[in-house]
């Protein structure tokens, strides 16, 4: 045997105990097969810069990328949910509240909060996945509906970014209330004459697709995200017929209709505050200005 093969240091036979692991986070791996470093990813707006993968991200990354220098007053930070039905699955609800908390330190699946993107006052409300798949019950439509209040008080447009896998089936029929109770906010809004941008995130589905999200004066998507009422496998099943391959995706969603742009992340502050003047027949702002 050559003596280049035998080894003298420690390689593959370190011992169980000595192996380190990786730590994670460190690489991200896109569907298409793509690594990146997460620094990168970070840098890149979490765009993956090869195959351009859109990858989900919370609303501490979306207020990072459109508020000014990340700078923002947060909007009733420490409300939480309660549970009034005493729902129990494979766990109860309130274990699950709790332990939705402690793995995302939110208090649930939607934070609101006012700051200025390019140097003017917004408000924006952002859903997070993270905490119990961004279902909507009672605190999300009430925390949306009091940012809407607030901008209708302080007369500011309001952005909303949903990203829900639907109502939350541990408040019943509590959760489908807030979608006639944010809807009649966002009238309230209209009546104000207040602009309303509504950016769909992978994925918007359910109750959210049914109520805020698509009643935007601008409704806005990402590129590939999945938009839609009920999944695709659940139209598949109700139908029986063989949906096309680009079913519910936002470029699907856009061509029949109910988007009026998709947006790249890279362009997202640009693009929301250049409606939001043209809205308001306002001077045309660039992120130059910032």
């Amino acid at each position: 045997m050559s003596s280049w093969f035998r080894r003298k240091e420690k390689g593959i036979q370190t011992s169980t105990e000595e192996k380190k692991d990786t730590p994670k986070g460190l690489w991200y791996k896109s569907p298409t097969g793509k690594i990146i470093e997460s620094e990168d990813l970070a840098e890149n707006y979490w765009v993956s810069p090869e195959d351009d993968y859109h990858v989900r991200i919370g609303s501490k990354e979306y207020f990072q990328i459109l508020f000014d220098d990340n700078t923002f007053k947060e909007l009733d930070p420490n409300l939480t949910s309660k549970d009034p039905l005493k729902f129990e699955d494979t766990k109860t609800y309130a274990d699950r509240l709790k332990q939705a908390e402690k793995k995302t330190g939110l208090k649930d699946a939607v934070r609101t909060a006012v700051g200025k993107s390019m140097g003017k006052d917004v408000v924006i409300a952002c859903m997070d996945f993270a905490f119990i798949g961004g279902s909507m019950g009672s605190v999300v439509g009430e925390k949306i509906s009091r940012a809407i209040a607030y901008s209708i008080q302080k007369k500011l447009p309001f952005v909303m970014i949903s990203k829900s896998g639907g109502a939350r089936m541990m408040e019943a029929a509590l959760s489908l209330m807030q979608l006639a109770k944010t809807s009649a906010m966002l009238a309230q809004l209209a009546e104000a004459k207040l602009p309303y941008i509504s950016l769909c995130t992978d994925p918007t589905t359910g109750g959210t697709t049914a109520s805020y999200a698509m009643l935007g004066d601008i409704n806005i998507a990402e590129p590939g995200a999945l938009i839609g009422f009920a999944g695709p496998r659940v139209v598949k099943e109700a139908t029986g017929k063989d949906l096309p391959p680009d079913f519910q995706t936002s470029e699907f969603v856009l061509e029949h209709g109910f988007l009026d742009f998709i947006v790249h992340r890279t362009d997202l502050k640009g693009k929301i505050n250049l409606y939001l003047d043209l809205i308001q027949n306002q001077p045309i702002r660039h992120e130059s200005v910032v």
